[in-house]
């Protein structure tokens, strides 16, 4: 009992000791409390009166600096209002000028005025003074007014038609003057940048043997070799007293190739006989046939020309074995495109299309199945078979005048056909048909009434015409050298061109005793 009770009683201890340090720890924690919140509004206060004197340095900040906005717009107010001033002032100043002037005009409109009213009474005074003095001239001269007019017309008109002939004659003159510059400026510079190649071609070529003991075995029992050759290649074999040489003699040039190819490949085997001759004879042919055609492209990529037919193609490389005046026709058509190039740039006009139309220009010599056709129209045609430009056909046609040139590449093709034919050496011609050519055409120019002398110079490529002065006039001459060229493009052949030139000149001698 007194156990229970003992621990009851310390229980009570225990409880109320921990009631005595709840109270104590209460109170001390209040007074702590007190003292954060005393501190906490001491550091308020100070961060308010901070706050605030900042507030009041920003606030007198702004205020300085809208007033120093407000002093500059005041400022530039005030100066827009003097400027605005200043313009009103000059306004005003001149509108003062202007009536100013309006007062004077005015004055001088009503002078003028009464200046015309005086010219007006004048000029019918005068009006009336010259109709009496045309009445009194009527009288005495016994014409009217308007037949003097008509006359007087008259000869004011034969005189402007004199000189209006006049001034067209000297214009016409000048305008020659420059067109001819300007031709031989285009043709020189066309001429001096295109290189010339001639290549003179022979009815006859020379194959060289090592020895004479060779040709009797070309030659064959009884001649049989020689036959063969000549049956497989229809060349003529010259086989005669020329050292270590025979000789092969015929008009086509593909032919006699074929046949000194031919003769190089026996004499290099060495079986010579007719069934021999005969196969070589063929293979050589067939490699011709592709050498061609491989000429024909080399040139076309030389010239830069695509899109050919290849028959066209074909063509272009037998040009290589034929020849117009002893002038080899490939040669001669390089040159004609090249030089139709570089004039045709000159024009500014399409340089590829003149190039390929020079290139075609002799075409219709290649073919030898229609020698009754003149070969300009002839390769007009192969042009139109094998679907070539209308400007390049044209051109084809008309560069020997056989059809009407309706392209201006026409005529190039022609001028540049003409400069390649009379290139000093281009062609020849034996001596009996040139000597006969500048005789004829002295004959021509003899066989006019005036003409004193004649003389075919510069190759025949020129015709010095003089005439006697009182039996021909400058007119006269002039209609001469025109009649003398038409003449000579109808009765005559020739490669390039004439030029005929007609000399008058007045002598007038006396002497002295």
């Amino acid at each position: 009992m007194e156990n229970s009770f003992v621990v009851i009683i310390a229980m009570l201890s225990l409880g109320a000791g921990a009631v005595v340090m709840w109270v104590v720890n209460n109170n001390l924690s209040k007074s702590k409390s007190s003292q954060i919140l005393k501190e906490a509004e001491e550091k308020a206060e100070v961060m308010k009166k901070d706050k605030m004197l900042e507030a009041k340095e920003k606030f007198l900040q702004l205020k300085a600096e809208h007033e120093k906005e407000v002093n500059t717009r005041n400022a530039n107010i005030q100066k827009e209002e003097n400027k605005i001033k200043q313009q009103e002032q000059s306004l005003k100043q001149k509108m003062e000028q202007s009536q100013r002037k309006d007062a004077e005009l005015d004055s001088i409109k009503q002078s003028l005025e009464r200046q015309m009213e005086a010219v007006a009474i004048k000029k019918e005074e005068a009006e009336k003074a010259l109709h009496n003095q045309v009445k009194q001239l009527e009288k005495i001269a016994g014409l009217t007014a308007e037949e003097a007019k008509k006359q007087m017309v008259e000869a004011l008109h034969e005189e402007a038609r004199t000189e209006a002939l006049s001034k067209i004659k000297d214009i016409t003159d000048e305008a020659k003057l420059t067109a001819s510059k300007e031709a031989k400026k285009i043709i020189l510079s066309t001429i001096q940048r295109t290189a010339a190649e001639h290549a003179i071609e022979n009815a006859v070529s020379i194959f060289n043997i090592e020895s004479d003991e060779l040709k009797g075995r070309i030659i064959g029992r009884e001649g049989r070799n020689i036959r063969a050759l000549e049956a497989a290649t229809g060349v003529e074999f010259i086989v005669d007293d020329t050292p270590e040489a025979i000789i092969l003699s015929c008009f086509d040039p593909i032919r006699r190739e074929i046949a000194r190819l031919s003769m190089h490949r026996l004499v290099t085997d060495g079986r010579i006989h007719p069934a021999r001759i005969e196969e070589v004879v063929a293979k050589t042919k067939k490699q011709l046939e592709e050498e061609i055609v491989e000429i024909g492209e080399r040139t076309c990529i030389d010239l830069q020309i695509h899109g050919l037919h290849p028959e066209l193609i074909r063509m272009v490389g037998r040009m290589r074995y034929r020849s117009s005046y002893g002038q080899n026709l490939l040669m001669h058509s390089r040159e004609v495109a090249n030089l139709c190039a570089t004039m045709a740039a000159e024009f500014g006009l399409n340089v590829k299309l003149a190039k390929r139309a020079g290139l075609l220009h002799d075409i219709g010599k290649v073919p030898d199945d229609d020698a009754e056709t003149p070969h300009a129209l002839l390769g007009m045609k192969l042009a139109e078979k094998y679907k070539e430009h209308p400007e390049v056909i044209n051109a084809i046609g008309a560069h020997h005048d056989e059809i009407e040139m309706t392209s201006i590449l026409s005529p190039i093709i022609q001028a540049c056909d003409a400069i390649s034919g009379s290139r000093p050496g281009a062609r020849r011609e034996d001596t009996e048909n040139y000597m006969k050519r500048l005789k004829n055409l002295e004959n021509i120019a003899l066989s006019y009434p005036g003409v004193e002398k004649a003389f075919a110079i510069q190759a025949g490529r020129e015709l010095r015409v003089m005439v006697e002065s009182d039996k021909v006039t400058d007119d006269q001459a002039d209609l001469m050298s025109i009649d003398m060229s038409q003449r000579i493009q109808k009765e005559m052949t020739y490669p390039g061109q004439i030029k005929i030139t007609v000399i008058r000149e007045k002598r007038s001698v006396n002497f002295a005793k």
